[in-house]
């Protein structure tokens, strides 16, 4: 599939914690950094995540907001 989002990190499902509606996925970089992403419970079912699954998280982000206090 050919995307085009530039932003694409491989790594290892760490984590999958669902509810009825939503699900946080938990992906494991390399580096040993995590990225976690929300997405629906029925993407996450139709993906089949589960823990160590190997994986791209692919991030197309139109703002970045920062925040200090």
């Amino acid at each position: 599939m050919a995307l085009s989002a530039r932003n694409r990190l491989s790594g290892t499902v760490k984590s999958v914690k669902t509810d009825e509606i939503m699900a946080e996925v938990v992906v494991e970089l390399g580096d040993g950094q995590t990225i976690t992403s929300t997405i629906t419970r029925g993407s996450a079912d139709r993906l089949g995540l589960s823990e160590s699954d190997e994986v791209d998280a692919v991030i197309k982000a139109s703002e970045v907001m920062v925040d200090k206090e």
